[in-house]
């Protein structure tokens, strides 16, 4: 009995286990956005850092710049007394604004609680610039005497992670550096010719732009000037030391540019500002390491009125012109999308008085009529609307559904599913218990079914709609059953970037052997869902890859329209997602800087791009309505 009794509980321990690996293989979904939209963002290691110029001008001194995580503030300098004033000018100067007070008390005490490092951040570093505005033999004293009692943190033999001193202004001539002690730094002249002892002295190297240009800080300053700036940068480069430029403008372009030409610190009377471009900028660039080769369509059915057999839908969720154009440019200016002649544009409105959600946005596309937000397939008094693969039945023709997110959300389920609750996931995946239009059905594994046993009950109840059910591609395959399910696991639906691979083309292609020669022909609705997470993230890279696996899906869809001769491919989205612009584009490199204006969707009009039998029908400006219209238009000819 107790021989049982064990054997029993092990058996309960093993399917527990299963379950709850089961359970674990992703996030739930609204977790999943809420970290998407709402996660800091870790900068990394940066070529470029910040330098908060003048910094005592600001309404909050030091205590602004260092909590933008500037890692160089300057400071202008004036002897009155004993005491050492932050001020612009002479006539600036004001009690109780001395160096000690704005800035060495405030650090001293944020250094120690800190566990003697200049920022929580262990990997970022501090550099205070000392710009003398009167004679260095009065201030150099009196400056040496007040840090050597905050010597702690500035001598680099009692602290491993010491605040850099630089002195900048009217500081010592060059053959004196070494006079000083080893800790105080200077600020060089590019037009200096130092001495290799006197560079050991050196912490920086700093100019006027206008020694070289007149730069406005648009577009980038004349090829000859730019190699100068380069010329004297790579130089600071190769001693080791910061380059930094003043006088420069204050906006995007021109720390972009800035960092081209090897300016290590950008200036800036914004800390702010800065913060949120440095914060961000890791996420903001993508390069692709490798191209791949696209697809050149014969055109021979091209916008001809030739019999439409089948088609295939193509829906890149969230993706606007912006991420269209990131996909060509990294993919060195060649893309499948690209080769599609007939294009028209969409607008993605719904009848909620925000930007479209994808519940409304694949309503419109599924079913031709607008909805609410969060509503699927139903109007906006929850009555149900057909869909196209209901539309189609009649015509003979089979349906299938792909998505490389969970199957049960908002733009896969508007194909199949009517509920104007667009988070209602086990609802929207038992409707599928009664469902009789479609006969392909592949994505991610709804939440409820991460476990074993809800899992292996809604098999068995969906064998009696005449589905069966499966949880690998390999199973989908192989099997010979006529309507098919299949949930994905979470190693098949995770980011590319983490290693997903060309699973949106394979199940594409397997989807098309399963419907091809069957009956009238077929409808195939494929949707890569993570362009629309890498939007809400703000992840220029999450956004890049997922699209160029989507234009590699376009390019086997093309690859099977010329094949067939009687196959219309439409390519669309749902909506854009992040407002996203590109701010630098090198299809040479591969290389792409962009900025997202936010981390939902937008009003942004999407791309509408169409190839085959009646592909001149999607040309224009029109409602994401019309992609139903006027593709059941051409259907209902046959």
């Amino acid at each position: 009995m107790r021989k049982n009794f064990w054997w029993i509980a092990v058996a309960w321990l093993a399917v527990a286990s299963q379950q709850q690996l089961m359970a674990q293989e992703a996030p739930d979904m609204r977790q999943r956005f809420e970290q998407l939209m709402f996660a800091d963002k870790t900068a990394g290691e940066l070529a470029v850092h910040g330098h908060s110029h003048n910094d005592y001008e600001q309404a909050i001194p030091f205590l602004t710049a260092y909590h933008a995580g500037i890692e160089s503030i300057e400071v202008d300098l004036f002897l009155r007394g004993d005491s050492l004033y932050a001020a612009h000018d002479k006539e600036d100067i004001q009690v109780g604004r001395t160096l000690e007070q704005l800035y060495l008390q405030p650090l001293a005490a944020l250094y120690r609680a800190n566990n003697h490092h200049p920022f929580a951040d262990a990997n970022k570093n501090l550099q205070l610039l000392f710009d003398f505005k009167e004679d260095y033999q009065r201030l150099m004293p009196a400056l040496i005497k007040l840090l050597q009692s905050y010597d702690f943190m500035f001598d680099h033999h009692q602290s491993a992670h010491p605040v850099r001193i630089v002195i900048s202004g009217n500081m010592p001539p060059a053959e004196l550096f070494a006079q000083f002690p080893s800790w105080v730094l200077f600020d060089g002249r590019p037009n200096i010719a130092y001495t290799e002892v006197q560079r050991q002295h050196l912490g920086m190297i700093s100019q006027d732009l206008k020694a070289y240009s007149q730069w406005n800080g648009k577009a980038v300053p004349p090829k000859a000037e730019m190699q100068k700036i380069m010329q004297d940068s790579q130089r600071a480069k190769e001693w080791g030391i910061s380059f930094r430029l003043w006088g420069t403008a204050d906006n995007v372009n021109t720390w972009m540019v800035l960092e081209k030409m090897g300016v290590s610190l950008l200036n800036t009377d914004h800390p702010a500002k800065l913060k949120i471009y440095l914060d961000e900028l890791n996420a903001s660039r993508f390069q692709l390491v490798k191209p791949y080769e696209v697809y050149t369509p014969s055109y021979k059915s091209d916008g001809t009125d030739k019999e439409i057999r089948n088609v295939i839908l193509m829906i890149g969720d969230g993706m606007g012109l912006g991420h269209l154009q990131t996909a060509i440019i990294a993919n060195r200016g060649q893309s499948n999308m690209q080769k599609m002649r007939h294009i028209g544009f969409s607008s993605t409105t719904s009848y909620s008085p925000s930007n479209t959600d994808s519940g409304a946005g694949g309503t419109a596309i599924a079913t031709g009529s607008k909805t609410y937000n969060g509503y699927l397939s139903v109007d906006t008094n929850g009555t149900a609307l057909p869909a196209i693969p209901d539309r189609i039945r009649s015509l003979g023709m089979r349906s299938g559904i792909i998505s490389t997110g969970d199957v049960s959300d908002a733009t896969p389920a508007s194909f199949y599913a009517k509920n104007p609750d667009r988070n209602a996931s086990e609802a929207i995946s038992r409707s599928l218990l009664t469902n009789t239009t479609v006969d392909v059905l592949i994505g991610g594994t709804p939440e409820q079914y991460r476990h074993k046993q809800p899992y292996e009950q809604f098999k068995n109840e969906l064998t009696k709609n005449g589905f069966a059910l499966v949880n690998t591609v390999a199973d989908f395959e192989q099997s010979d059953a006529e309507k098919i399910i299949t949930f994905m696991p979470d190693s098949l639906t995770r980011p590319v970037k983490e290693g997903r691979g060309a699973v949106l083309s394979q199940l594409l292609n397997l989807t098309i052997n399963k419907l091809d020669k069957r009956d009238k022909g077929f409808f195939i609705m494929a949707e890569s869902a993570q362009i629309d997470y890498g939007g809400h993230a703000r992840d220029l890279t999450y956004v890049a890859t997922e699209t160029l696996d989507f234009d590699q899906a376009v390019g086997e869809a093309l690859r099977f329209a010329d094949a067939d001769g009687h196959t219309l491919v439409l390519v669309t989205a749902d909506h854009e997602t992040g407002a996203l612009s590109l701010l630098d584009a090198d299809a040479a490199k591969g290389s792409i800087q962009g900025n997202f204006a936010s981390n939902d969707h937008s009003s942004i009009l999407v791309p509408v791009m169409a190839y085959g039998p009646g592909a001149q029908s999607f040309i224009g400006f029109y409602e994401n309505t019309e992609i139903f219209h006027r593709l059941m238009k051409l259907l209902e000819k046959k």
